[in-house]
């Protein structure tokens, strides 16, 4: 552990910065003491950890305060050694940074989906307050994914796909690419190990080739840069593992077919010189149509400043050229980080501030978010997203996510003038509300005082969360009333299928005690959130069983989970068959058929009809021709109850109607949801109209609703799908 702090202490000492050595010292001790005894996972002392996690971020020529606090990041949440006593040694400053990367302490969430959920809702407070948590994080995460070896598969997997969703995409966000591109082909070996092998093979092959070709490049704009007398550091990029592999898998190519491999990164002294070797490299090599893009004058959010251009090289293989000055590359590298300003009592300075607008923007939304799944899933969409640069018509530059419509943008000026919006001018010609913005494109929002609101239908059409939250926000509070209704009436449905009433549980102190984090003030606000989706009636009602079940005396708490398992439990008077999984009351050894009319699958409310010679057809109850047999007296005598057996070996065909605004590449991204959920995709009908509309018909595998549910609000989220229902036919 000497050897790691000495390497620690000798490259801030190469950086030539002014570092508090005696406050570096006493951290070193801190954390010795602190980890006395743990070991890692290769059996390594842990404190060998943290002291690699503040040499990435000594890398990064962070502060003191900033190093400190990396060596000190677990101890609070590995150790005995708490908050206070950290603010006791080493100042709230430091203490508070360290509490900003410390996960939650155990609290009893019902999944691993709301602890994840929580501990980044913790970490991202702690982020927009001093934005020095994440960097430390990103740390964190990089020294463990580089030793992610030590781990199970199952952990590795696991992390791997964390690390995937949220931390690359975050320091994409941050512009800490040395970290992002990192984080990602570590990722990509343990998710993807075959093709990261795979990949690896095929690239060393051409390696020989692409140097040659790159050198030769660097050899003619090297020359010619002398010419014009600019001074000119240049290099040939290798593209990253991860980068090349999403491409080829996003473009269905071989890696023969991807032609820009090859990329060369040229850093000057001045901007004056970046437009000059601009120039110069457009003289040497014609570039492609519309591939170049100008980060110096309309920089990226996250502070990227470069020239990019696509152009086609001697032997007609196309390269990418990246031109930017010393200060650019080294934002390039490290991100935010490069801009922090430190002062005397100051934590952050405004222009810095501004440009964090996003995260304020991440904070606003998941306020409200407060379901786990919907958070997480709303996150990945944000972090991991390409921007579009529009303007106002007072020429403001606006940055909103790829693809977003003039919804988007309204609601990104202020909600007012989203909630008024009914139409949209783009470039001065009026368009419709799916129009996908373009950069450069000039948009004036027209807007009306006698607009009656929002549409539910924008929630199809907008992409980003922002306008999302806006518009819940809306409904939320100008349809309380219909979102109570709605509400209670998917409660009620729920409450049905469970063997409990509503007086039981509908109590205030067992919704206080079951829903803390929401705040819910009378049932009323149940209704609302239930109506609004803010949480699903399935998800009330079991939290609320699980509080009335702890209000009962010790000798009757466990009545409510033994009845559910009574259920489970073959019956010994009512038919069970094995093929459909249902339970015919009364009847043993008859035969069963699930009716092809409604296609019902477990979690339907299902009933019985027993036919003539062809035993018991089940249908779900709210099948048309159930609906008609009951208006018949001579018919409706023949229905029987029935219900499901535990029937998680049977499998049941389902058939979706799927209709989206036909694009390319819309079937490829609704199966490859279906198949990254792991449910059979066992037929696909699919056809046009005359005004683009695309109509496919999926049947699918699936052992239950649950399942369905799942896809569909999976393939609701593709873009331009605007209405998928279950088939009644």
């Amino acid at each position: 552990m000497n050897t790691v702090y000495n390497n620690l202490i000798a490259k801030l000492k190469s950086i030539g910065k002014d570092y508090d050595w005696d406050l570096l010292d006493k951290a070193f001790k801190f954390a010795c003491e602190a980890h006395e005894g743990q070991k890692r996972s290769s059996g390594e002392p842990f404190v060998t950890h943290p002291l690699h996690v503040a040499y990435i971020l000594a890398e990064m020529e962070m502060d003191t305060t900033t190093i400190v606090a990396g060596m000190l990041h677990d101890t609070v949440e590995d150790t005995s050694f708490t908050y206070e006593k950290t603010v006791k040694h080493f100042g709230e400053e430091i203490a508070n940074l360290v509490d900003g990367v410390t996960k939650l302490a155990k609290i009893p969430y019902t999944n691993k989906q709301e602890i994840q959920a929580e501990n980044l809702r913790k970490m991202f407070l702690a982020m927009s307050r001093d934005i020095r948590v994440i960097i430390i994080k990103l740390a964190d995460r990089l020294h463990n994914m580089r030793t992610l070896n030590f781990k199970t598969k199952e952990k590795q997997l696991e992390i791997s796909r964390e690390t995937l969703d949220i931390y690359a995409p975050l320091a994409h966000r941050l512009g800490i690419y040395r970290i992002k591109w990192e984080l990602e082909d570590l990722s990509f070996r343990y998710l993807h190990e075959k093709e990261y092998y795979d990949l690896v093979e095929k690239i060393s092959q051409k390696r020989r080739e692409r140097e040659e070709y790159i050198s030769q490049i660097v050899e003619n704009v090297s020359k010619k840069s002398k010419e014009l007398d600019i001074n000119i550091f240049i290099e040939g990029r290798p593209k990253h593992l991860y980068s090349i592999y999403s491409k080829m898998k996003r473009q269905n190519k071989e890696l023969d077919q991807i032609y820009d491999l090859f990329a060369i990164r040229v850093i000057v002294d001045s901007v004056k010189d970046c437009y000059a070797v601009l120039g110069l490299v457009h003289e040497l090599y014609k570039p492609m149509p519309g591939r170049f893009k100008d980060y110096i004058s309309m920089p990226k959010p996250n502070m990227y400043q470069s020239l990019h251009s696509t152009l086609i090289g001697s032997e007609g293989v196309p390269f990418e050229v990246q031109i930017r000055t010393w200060e650019m590359h080294r934002v390039s590298e490290v991100g935010i980080a490069a801009h922090w300003k430190y002062k005397e009592g100051a934590k952050q300075n405004d222009d810095l501030s501004e440009k964090l607008v996003w995260l304020r923007q991440l904070l606003d939304w998941q306020k409200d978010t407060t379901d786990p799944d919907e958070f997480l899933e709303n996150l990945k969409i944000d972090l991991f997203t390409d921007e579009v640069f529009v303007f106002t018509p007072k020429g403001d530059v606006k940055s909103l996510k790829a693809g977003s419509s003039p919804i988007d943008f309204a609601y990104s000026i202020h909600s007012d003038i989203g909630n008024k919006m009914i139409g949209a001018k783009i470039n001065g010609k009026l368009e419709s509300l799916d129009y996908e913005l373009q950069n450069g494109d000039i948009i004036e929002i027209v807007t009306s005082s006698a607009s009656r609101g929002p549409s539910r239908d924008w929630l199809k059409r907008v992409k980003t969360s922002q306008a999302r939250n806006k518009i819940n926000q809306w409904f939320k509070k100008e349809k309380r009333e219909e979102n109570i209704e709605r509400g209670k009436e998917l409660f009620e449905k729920e409450l049905k299928k469970h063997r409990i009433s509503a007086h039981q549980i509908l109590k205030q102190e067992l919704i206080d005690s079951a829903f803390k984090k929401y705040n819910f003030n009378g049932i009323d606000e149940v209704y609302a959130a239930i109506g609004l989706d803010a949480i699903t009636s399935r998800k009330v009602i079991t939290r609320l069983k699980e509080e009335y079940r702890k209000t009962l005396p010790v000798e009757e708490q466990n009545i409510i989970s033994n009845e559910k398992q009574k259920s489970k439990e073959k019956p010994k008077k009512d038919g069970y068959n094995i093929e459909t999984g249902v339970i015919v009351k009364g009847i043993e050894n008859c035969l069963v058929r699930l009716s092809r009319c409604c296609n019902p699958v477990p979690g339907d409310d299902i009933i019985g009809y027993i036919t003539r010679g062809r035993g018991v057809s089940v249908h779900r109850k709210d099948c048309v021709n159930i609906v008609n047999t009951l208006s018949g007296e001579d018919e409706s005598v023949r229905l029987i109850e029935v219900s499901w057996h535990n029937a998680n070996a049977v499998s049941y065909q389902a058939e979706l109607i799927v209709k989206a605004h036909d694009r390319t590449h819309l079937l490829m991204e609704i199966t490859n949801f279906i198949g990254d959920l792991g449910i059979p995709l066992k037929a696909i009908n699919a056809r046009t109209t005359k005004d683009n509309v695309a109509i496919m018909n999926l049947t699918v595998e699936i052992t239950d609703t649950e399942q369905l549910d799942n896809i569909i609000k999976k393939i609701r989220r593709v873009p331009d799908v605007f209405e998928i229902s279950r088939s009644n036919q």
